[in-house]
């Protein structure tokens, strides 16, 4: 916001100074008797002229504003005689300098990049050298400056001879000359309320972990973690420690640099969740409280934590842009896909963030970051990265799976008992005519055949939930447990139907 021109405008006068290259500083100026005033020069009209709007400097090019040094500290001058006798400059140009100053663009966001600088304002040279209209400009301290400059002009001659005795009587007192003012450095200061993005990050950083796999082959990655419980169990994704599963290596490092190892008690590929064991857990571990993900509501705010691209203990935020999204996503490793009727967020989400926690604005877990909207193959990038389409598992549906995983350290899936095929535009989930390896289609007294479901029927709504595709399908389903009873319409030779399925269940990955 700007000050220029507040509480000046009915004191102007016909003609504004121009503003020199830095403060006048009088090298001698002559005695005069006590208590003789030099005559006040004419107060700017700070009002004839607004700065323009120069065109935007690169953020990533634009040259620092250069900085004079402080003055030397010397006995401080008596006030002086006369304007003339004082040796100030002749009466200045009607238009200042720096009245062809404005605002300088806004840097863009990159990828990993950084805020851009503000350009703008004048941008004061070294003492002696006069600023020209067509050098360059920067904001933010040149600003303030500027309008520092112009409430001193107003003021006066006795004014900013008062000013400049006053900043050399300071420097003479042996500081270094800045007239910044430092902020407590008391620590309470550093504290954040619960409900603010910092509080809740401080709350739960350290119980979010780093992983670290390693594959006995060489490969292997990074990825991110959560405390489960006081046990030692962390939750994450299958895909990963995928890699480090069966003769790997794995470490979990905490926001507080300590490491720890682990081990796999249990991977489900289908729902992409796997369940770890710190070899030697910390005392005083202190689990991250689970959210329900059915209360979640569209617009919700979100805190995503994380190690996009190996930067550990990173914090994002967003909202709930989506529920019940269905994503059908890999392992990387050519494995089982997985499937999920996924909660989106547009919280920065990039590799390395997967299985890491999707908090609430309250700080509970409704979700484990897993799978981004990916553009990576059609702009040549190696390796996608966050374009505001992340997707999470719901909490309800990974904490069921956790559970399964500690207690038996195999997955189960609910099933209807048919196969249906993966095109995703075919207006529904299609039964298909045979299944995998030359199986019926149908399973024999599965619950799709007491349901009376036959090859070639296509399944239109799971409940309320429409289906476009057999992923849609199967990520519905298993958002259940096996023993649910659901309804499912679907259309044959036509005609809609409606049918009352109890779901089943498949133990293991098989």
């Amino acid at each position: 916001m700007s000050t220029e021109n507040e509480g000046n405008e009915g004191n102007a006068a016909e003609a504004a100074p121009s503003v020199p290259s830095a403060p006048p500083v009088p090298a001698d100026a002559p005695q005069g008797p006590p208590g003789s005033t030099p005559p006040a020069p004419a107060q700017p009209d700070v009002t004839a002229a607004q700065p323009q709007v120069p065109p935007a400097h690169d953020p990533a090019t634009t040259p620092m504003a250069q900085v004079p040094p402080a003055p030397q500290p010397h006995t401080p001058p008596p006030v002086p005689q006369s304007a003339a006798d004082a040796g100030w400059p002749p009466p200045p140009p009607a238009v200042p300098a720096y009245a062809h100053g404005g605002h300088g663009g806004h840097g863009a966001h990159g990828g990993h990049g950084a805020h851009g600088a503000h350009g703008g304002g004048p941008v004061w040279g070294p003492p002696g050298q006069l600023q020209t209209p067509d050098a360059p400009r920067k904001r933010g301290a040149g600003g303030l400056v500027a309008a520092a400059v112009v409430a001193a002009l107003v003021a006066g001659g006795v004014g900013g001879a008062l000013g400049y005795w006053a900043a050399d009587s300071n420097d003479s007192s042996g500081s270094s000359g800045s007239t910044t003012v430092a902020a407590s450095a008391n620590p309470q200061d550093l504290k954040r309320d619960p409900g603010t993005v910092a509080g809740v990050a401080a709350k739960a950083l350290p119980s979010v972990v780093t992983i670290d796999a390693q594959g006995g082959d060489g490969e292997g990655g990074t990825g991110t973690g959560f405390v489960y419980d006081k046990e030692g169990h962390i939750l994450t994704n299958n895909h990963v420690v995928a890699s480090a599963a069966d003769n790997g290596q794995l470490t979990a490092t905490f926001s507080n640099g300590k490491k720890y190892g682990a081990e796999v008690v249990g991977r489900a590929e289908g729902y992409d969740v796997a369940v770890l064991k710190l070899k030697d857990p910390p005392k005083g571990l202190t689990p991250l409280e689970l959210g329900n993900s059915e209360q979640v509501a569209v617009g919700d705010s979100t805190i995503a934590i994380g190690a996009p691209f190996g930067l550990s203990n990173t914090v994002t935020t967003g909202i709930i842009s989506a529920k019940n999204r269905p994503v059908a996503s890999g392992d990387g490793s050519g494995g089982s896909n997985s499937y999920m009727s996924a909660l989106q967020t547009d919280a920065s989400i990039n590799p390395g963030n997967s299985g890491g926690p999707l908090l609430s604005a309250g700080g509970a877990v409704i979700g484990i970051n897993s799978a981004i909207q990916s553009t990576g193959s059609s702009t040549g990038q190696s390796q996608a990265g966050s374009i505001g389409l992340g997707f999470a598992i719901p909490i309800n549906q990974a904490k069921n799976v956790a559970e399964q995983l500690i207690r038996t350290g195999k997955p189960v899936y609910p099933v209807i008992g048919a196969t249906v095929t993966m095109d995703e535009k075919t207006g529904g989930a299609v039964i298909s005519d045979q299944g995998a390896s030359g199986t019926e289609a149908v399973t024999k007294g599965g619950p799709a055949a007491q349901a009376g479901l036959k090859p070639g029927d296509v399944i239109t709504k799971f409940n309320d939930t429409v289906v476009d595709s057999g992923p849609t399908l199967i990520g519905e389903i298993w958002t259940h447990k096996p023993g649910d009873k659901v309804t499912l319409t679907y259309k044959r030779d036509g005609k809609t139907s409606t049918a009352e399925v109890t779901l089943g269940e498949r133990k293991g990955d098989s």
